[in-house]
């Protein structure tokens, strides 16, 4: 596995896989891998020729109170597990590689980058847009592989897809969960112990969320339920229950009458986990 550290060489690695007929698939990435990274990796594998996982901690996707300086990096055992699952190349660069100093430019999804976890963290999702932009200029890639446990961010990336007319494949990859039902997630390893074991609540209110779709509750029945489920264990700090359309993340009301997706953003402690769940009348 070929470890680059620079835009320059990483296209150049990459053009070269592409003249040769090789399909090269890409997994973004801001490191300290778990398995739900891993199944991203083989997603890409099973659909490529060649693989390319970027770690990068992308600090413009970062607010000014978040936890950039805390974010866990762990270079080496990364490299190990990429080299275990038979990853061509890992592209590591640094923010001065990445951002020019006098950079004006921006990618910005503007309805989408702004609702849900956007407007709990203004900025967040023109960061991620960027960094992406970027990455996909570099890599070149002809697929590029994201999980839906980032559910947004996915709409996010495809809508960007779209409309700015890039020839990338977006697979979105189904969310990975711990034995007890906690969505995998870098950010896990830095909850508490009693906050790790409370945490699967979310999972728990998310499987309430399917039953009660199944049974033709009301989209508010459902997010009162689920919101109920959460706030009655006392270390989670709700911060945003939705229920939006699995296809267009437009607010749904009344019975669902098509597949819809159940959005959570709850802190505990110190630590913003994300959860998602698709459910369907």
């Amino acid at each position: 596995m070929q470890v680059i550290r620079t835009k320059a060489a990483m296209r150049d690695i990459s053009r070269g896989w592409r003249r040769s007929g090789a399909r090269v698939g890409l997994v973004p990435t801001m490191g300290y891998l778990h398995d739900g990274h891993l199944a991203l990796v083989r997603a890409a594998r099973a659909r490529a020729d060649r693989v390319v996982v970027s770690i990068f901690v992308n600090p413009t996707q970062f607010g000014p109170t978040e936890d950039f300086a805390a974010y866990p990096r762990d270079e080496a055992r990364d490299l190990a597990l990429l080299r275990a699952e038979g990853v061509d190349a890992m592209f590591a660069p640094d923010a001065a590689e990445m951002y020019h100093p006098d950079r004006q430019t921006i990618v910005e999804t503007t309805d989408l980058a702004r609702v849900l976890m956007g407007k709990l963290r203004p900025g967040h999702f023109r960061g991620v847009a960027t960094v992406v932009t970027k990455l996909f200029h570099i890599v070149e890639p002809d697929l590029a592989c994201f999980g839906e446990k980032d559910f947004q961010q996915l709409a996010v990336i495809r809508t960007m897809v779209r409309d700015l007319d890039m020839a990338v494949e977006i697979v979105g990859v189904p969310t990975v969960r711990e034995p007890d039902g906690l969505a995998m997630s870098s950010r896990n390893v830095r909850l508490t112990p009693e906050n790790r074991a409370t945490a699967p609540v979310l999972a728990r209110a998310l499987d309430l969320g399917a039953r009660l779709a199944r049974e033709g509750a009301t989209a508010p029945q459902i997010v009162r339920a689920v919101r109920d489920a959460i706030d009655a264990e006392p270390r989670a700090n709700v911060q945003s229950v939705d229920l939006r359309d699995a296809g267009t993340l437009a607010t749904v009301q009344g019975r669902l009458t098509r597949p819809a997706v159940v959005l959570l953003a709850v802190r505990f402690g110190a630590v913003l986990l994300i959860d998602q769940r698709v459910i369907a009348p």
